[in-house]
């Protein structure tokens, strides 16, 4: 099994940035993929970024290209999601998960076995 815990979620301007952290223990894999998604009331669950753990290479919404940075620290096992430039419609439950079964990037929810809790980002007009 593999434990998520989310944090850094928040009320925020639009314009303004927040840290999302996700701090990853139990289980560990040879290969996984951690990602970041998205979910506002009444829409289906977004891909936002996501990470592969062995090469670090990063991936993106093409909402978020250019705005959004995800990265990771290997001694804490977490993973960040730096947010500028936030806009009201970014308004989310934001959702932190692992893939361990794919050698790629998948930016389907369903294929993630593993999920935290989910934080909180307001984004204020």
């Amino acid at each position: 099994q593999v434990q998520l815990v989310e944090s850094g979620g928040g009320l925020v301007q639009a314009g303004g940035s927040l840290r999302l952290s996700c701090a990853a223990s139990g289980r560990t894999f040879r290969s996984y993929t951690m990602a970041w998604f998205r979910q506002a009331p009444g829409k289906e669950r977004e891909f936002v970024a996501a990470i592969r753990w062995s090469t670090s290479t990063t991936y993106y919404g093409d909402s978020v290209k250019g705005r959004f940075t995800i990265s990771r620290d290997n001694a804490k096992n977490t993973v960040y999601l730096q947010m500028n430039g936030l806009k009201p419609e970014e308004t989310a439950v934001y959702y932190c998960a692992v893939d361990h079964d794919r050698s790629y990037v998948s930016y389907d929810w369903h294929n993630y076995s593993y999920w935290g809790q989910g934080t909180q980002v307001t984004v204020s007009s």
